[in-house]
């Protein structure tokens, strides 16, 4: 496991600590706005993905591993909808902020 504050990318960090601390608005924060993601290849809304997967389900996730450069992650994700899964996630930061982010099961 990787404690949050090892997070290499600062906007990686930031997104996942609001992802665990339920933070829609540090989440908002941690995003442009113009923000797009994928879920298992799929395009989503991310407004309406974010509500149902993360803050209406109490997401969290446990970092498992990074890569080099932090944009991408392989973590344990767990809600209330879907139990806990092995996950991979890769960012695309613009500004200091994740623009686009791409998750799926390992």
């Amino acid at each position: 496991m990787i404690p949050i504050d090892e997070l290499t990318d600062p906007a990686v960090r930031a997104f996942v600590q609001a992802v665990n601390a339920g933070d829609r608005a540090a989440f908002r924060d941690a995003l442009t706005t113009d923000a797009t993601m994928s879920d298992d290849g799929t395009d989503r809304n991310l407004s309406a993905w974010a509500d149902r997967e993360i803050f209406g389900a109490n997401g969290h996730m446990t970092v498992d591993e990074q890569s080099g450069d932090g944009l991408a992650l392989q973590a344990r994700y767990r809600n209330d909808a879907w139990g806990e899964m092995d996950t991979t996630w890769r960012f695309t930061v613009s500004d200091g902020r994740v623009s686009r982010f791409d998750t799926g099961q390992a």
